[in-house]
Order: C-alpha cells, then structure tokens, then sequence
C-alpha cells in the first residue's frame, strides 16, 4: 500500500500548513522543551524537597496539558490531512520525515499516559494533584518500569533530528520543503 505521503507531491512549490497546525506545532514545540527542562530540574532536587515537589506538580501539569493538546493536533491532522511535500524533495527524505513525524505523535500521547500510570499508586482517589489546585485522573494500571523515562529521551533524540532536519532544509537546502512550516522560508 502506498503512503501518500511519500508517493504525492505538491509541484514545484510547497503548501504551508493551515493557521491552527502551525499554532499548534509550535505551542507543542515550546511545551515539550518546557517539560524536559522540568523532568531534568525537579529530579535535580533531593526528594522530599517542597521545590522537587513544585517541579514535579508543573512538570504533570505540562505533561496533562502536552496530552490534550496532543489529542487536538492528531484531530486536526484527521480532519485536514498534511500537505504534501514539493517534488524536489527526495523520496527517502519524505519517508525518514513522515516516520519522525508519526513516532512523535505516539511519543507525545505516551509519554504523559505512562506518567500518570507512574504516579497512579501514590494517587488519591484516583486524582492526581495539578498546578492551581486542579485534578486529573490517573491511569489505574501499574507503571512499567522506566518505560516513562526511556521515552523522554526518545524523544529528545526525535527533537534534535528534527531540528537538524529543518536547520539543513532551511540553510543548506535552501528547498521549498522549508515553506511548509512558518516562519521557515525557502531562499531559493
């Protein structure tokens, strides 16, 4: 079966993605690399510590928020699909960039299910206490091992091949792949 992803092709030029794609990568962007620095920062402090606990509540309040923005954007790219990627842009390209692109919606929807399965035995009720004096609730199933962890950092390297990806399409390619996503801008 064939990707369409891979197999069509906008032409010559690129079509960027709609208003709320892009507002949405973006806010996803800058919430992700917000919930790092708190993974990496609340574990930091000695537990116990009341600034390890302020971390760690901001850190699930992230993680509950990176979640249903998650959900949003993957209800957004069922509605309206991706646009293609322009002609010039190579096929093995496309697909390494297609795959990143799925592994990071698995990644951005597990990561914050197994941190609530992480924190679902010390949960009261069932809830688990957010920034503000909000709830959520909790995933009553056992946490698996470090597999919370062991996604962070898959997600960290996806990040950074990412961000690579898009620095050479937009200064060493110089493509229109790099009009897809503003403020990105082919120099072609």
């Amino acid at each position: 079966m064939a990707d369409y992803m891979v197999e069509e092709t906008s032409g010559a030029r690129a079509i960027r993605y709609g208003n709320l794609a892009v507002v949405i990568h973006w806010l996803s962007a800058a919430l992700i690399l917000t919930q790092v620095w708190l993974g990496f920062a609340f574990s930091s402090f000695p537990k116990g510590s009341a600034e390890r606990a302020e971390l760690f509540t901001w850190h699930k309040t992230v993680g509950v928020v990176i979640l249903l923005l998650a959900l949003t954007r993957l209800a957004v790219r069922l509605i309206d699909a991706p646009p293609p990627y322009p002609a010039d842009f190579p096929k093995w390209e496309r697909r390494v960039a297609v795959w990143t692109h799925r592994a990071f919606y698995f990644l951005i929807i597990a990561l914050p299910l197994t941190g609530l399965a992480a924190v679902s035995k010390g949960a009261k009720g069932g809830m688990t206490e957010l920034a503000g004096g909000t709830w959520f609730p909790v995933l009553p199933i056992p946490a698996i091992g470090g597999a919370h962890e062991v996604l962070a950092f898959a997600t960290i390297g996806l990040l950074a091949l990412h961000v690579l990806a898009a620095l050479k399409n937009q200064f060493f390619n110089r493509g229109p792949v790099a009009d897809r996503m503003p403020p990105f801008r082919s120099t072609r």
